[in-house]
């Protein structure tokens, strides 16, 4: 029961919709990810993966993933040897490294499903949000951009939540 109970609160997180101006501007949700860079501002829904185990499962096995969805792996410190792969990951994705202070640090677009070729962050990172791959691309995301979430340290955070 306490399975279907998750499986049901996943699902609607990912399937809940982007966030109007208004609720940006309200700050930080505990199932969201915002974004703002030179293209605006935009919020993703998120699942976030803090445990060891919930980082080994990632989004494997997942055939397929709401547009505006993702997963945000935070780490308990900022480490220069961050890397993933895609075992047992069924669908394109693109990986944002993000700094301690919420900044986009690194994309690599288009990662290929099932490809266990580690992709390294190639810098310090606290954080890595996973969203569809060629998504990052389509909305204008750049290293240099910053996140926002209740999930990263307020104390450094370059856009903290308010």
């Amino acid at each position: 029961m306490i399975g279907a109970a998750a499986a049901a609160v996943t699902a609607l997180l990912l399937v809940a919709p982007t966030a109007s101006a208004r609720t940006l501007a309200s700050g930080c949700s505990a199932d969201a990810v915002d974004v703002r860079g030179d293209f605006g501002t935009v919020r993703f829904s998120v699942e976030l993966a803090r445990t060891p185990q919930e980082q080994a499962r990632g989004l494997m096995f997942r055939e397929n993933l709401p547009r505006m969805a993702g997963m945000l792996f935070v780490y308990p410190r900022e480490s220069g040897n961050v890397a993933f792969w895609m075992r047992n990951t069924l669908i394109p994705l693109d990986m944002i490294f993000v700094d301690g202070t919420g900044t986009i640090v690194r994309i690599h677009e288009n990662a290929v499903p099932l490809d266990e070729t580690p992709i390294p962050a190639g810098a310090p990172t606290l954080a890595v949000l996973e969203i569809n791959g060629g998504l990052s691309a389509t909305l204008g995301l750049d290293p240099g951009d910053e996140l926002r979430s209740p999930a990263l340290p307020q104390d450094t955070a370059a856009w903290p939540c308010s």
